[in-house]
C-alpha cells in the first residue's frame, strides 16, 4: 500500500485536485466535429433508507431487476449511458448477470462507484464524513478502490475506467488514486453543490465543462450538468451560496423566478425546471451534458424521489420530454469511450 500512499500524495500538491476548482488551462475544448451531446450517467446501487444511518450489511439489489426495461427506453433514442455499479452490486451475481448482458450487447458500458460504508476494507469508523471516501486515509481510499475494481473486472470481464465517488465523496488524494487503478474518466463533481457542512466536498465554485485532473493530467473530469436559472441567474454562484444560511430565502427566490438551482436529474427536479436549465447551458456554449439519476427510482419505494407509480410515471415522462428536446435541439448521445477519445484527441492538436 506504501506506493499507493506516495503517489497519492503526490497528486494533493498543485491545482489538479478533484476536491479543487480546476484551472482554465486544465479545460479541455472538444473539437466542432464533436458537435453538441448528452450523456447519462446511472448510480446503481443497493437499497437503503436515506433518512437513516448508514449500515454496511444494507446490500438488497432488488431493484436492479427495473434495469432492462428502461434500457429499452434508451436504447430506442441511441443512449448508451454508463451504469457506475458499486460493491453490492457487483457481488450479487443477478445484477451482474443482468447488467453484463446490456453491456455485451453494445448498449452501455460499466463503470464504478464507490460507497466507502459497504466496500471492504472495513477499517474506518462508520461516519458522515467517512462515508466520503476522500475523507480516508489514501491507503484505504486505495484500497476500497482496488477492491472495487477488481470485483468489477472478475465479474464484467474488463477494468472499469469510469468512476464515480459515491455522495461525490472525492478528496486531495482521488484523482491519482484512481490515475494509479487505471481510470479514465471522473464524474464525481456536482457542479454548484456544497457538501462541506457533512464533512464532503464544496464544488460551489466549479463549472460543467470537462476538465483534465490528476498526475500528469491524465484523468478526465466530466462534472455532473447543473445551471442556475431565473432573472438573477448571472449572479448566481455567488449569490445563491450567500443565501445558503436562509434556505427560505432561496425558496422565495425560486418561486418568483429569480434564481434557482437546477440539477440535469429527474430526481426533485421538475422536468419544466430542467427544459429551462439545459436551454441556459446551451445558450452559454455547454457542448456536454451530463446527466444522472440513482437506479433504485427505477422501481417504487426504493428512494425518496420514486415513492409510489405515480411517481414513477412522472419520472418517465421526464425522461420522454427531455430527450425529445435533445433530439429537437440537435443534441446527440454519446457514450464514455467517446468522450474519453474526443478529450485526447484535442489534446493531441
Amino acid at each position: 500500500m506504501q506506493d499507493r500512499r506516495v503517489s497519492a500524495k503526490r497528486v494533493g500538491d498543485g491545482n489538479r485536485r478533484l476536491d479543487r476548482p480546476s484551472r482554465a488551462s486544465d479545460r479541455i475544448v472538444l473539437p466542432d466535429s464533436f458537435g453538441t451531446r448528452f450523456a447519462i450517467f446511472v448510480d446503481t446501487e443497493e437499497e437503503f433508507d436515506w433518512s437513516a444511518p448508514r449500515r454496511r450489511e444494507n446490500r438488497a439489489t432488488l431493484s436492479t431487476r427495473a434495469i432492462p426495461a428502461f434500457q429499452q427506453r434508451l436504447s430506442a433514442h441511441g443512449v448508451k449511458p454508463v451504469y457506475l455499479i458499486d460493491h453490492a452490486i457487483a457481488d450479487c451475481p443477478r445484477s451482474v448477470a443482468l447488467l453484463r448482458a446490456i453491456a455485451e450487447a453494445g448498449e452501455a458500458e460499466i463503470g464504478a462507484q464507490l460507497h466507502p460504508w459497504i466496500n471492504p476494507p472495513f477499517d474506518e469508523a462508520l461516519t458522515d464524513a467517512n462515508s466520503f471516501a476522500g475523507n480516508l486515509d489514501p491507503a484505504l481510499e486505495a484500497a476500497k478502490v482496488a477492491e472495487l475494481t477488481r470485483l468489477i473486472e472478475a465479474g464484467f470481464g474488463r477494468r472499469p475506467r469510469v468512476y464515480r465517488a459515491g455522495r461525490y465523496g472525492v478528496g486531495p488524494n482521488s484523482a491519482g488514486i484512481l490515475t494509479d487503478a487505471g481510470y479514465q474518466l471522473d464524474v464525481s463533481i456536482r457542479t454548484h453543490y456544497n457538501y462541506a457542512a457533512q464533512g464532503g466536498p464544496d464544488f460551489a465554485a466549479f463549472g460543467v465543462d470537462p476538465y483534465w485532473a490528476g498526475p500528469e493530467s491524465a484523468l478526465i473530469e466530466l462534472p455532473l450538468g447543473a445551471a442556475f436559472t431565473g432573472r438573477l441567474r448571472g449572479y448566481g454562484p455567488t449569490l445563491f451560496h450567500r443565501l445558503g444560511r436562509w434556505s427560505a430565502a432561496r425558496g422565495v427566490m425560486a418561486r418568483t423566478g429569480l434564481l434557482q438551482r437546477i440539477a440535469l436529474t429527474p430526481e426533485d427536479m421538475p422536468i419544466t425546471a430542467a427544459i429551462e436549465a439545459v436551454k441556459v447551458l446551451l445558450g452559454e456554449g455547454t457542448r456536454l451534458l451530463s446527466f444522472s439519476f440513482h437506479s433504485p427510482s427505477l422501481e417504487p419505494g426504493h428512494t425518496p424521489y420514486v415513492r409510489d407509480a405515480a411517481d414513477l410515471a412522472i419520472f418517465h415522462r421526464w425522461w420522454d420530454a427531455m430527450l425529445a428536446l435533445l433530439a429537437a435541439r440537435g443534441v446527440t448521445p454519446v457514450g464514455a469511450g467517446e468522450i474519453i477519445a474526443a478529450a485526447w484527441d484535442a489534446r493531441a492538436r
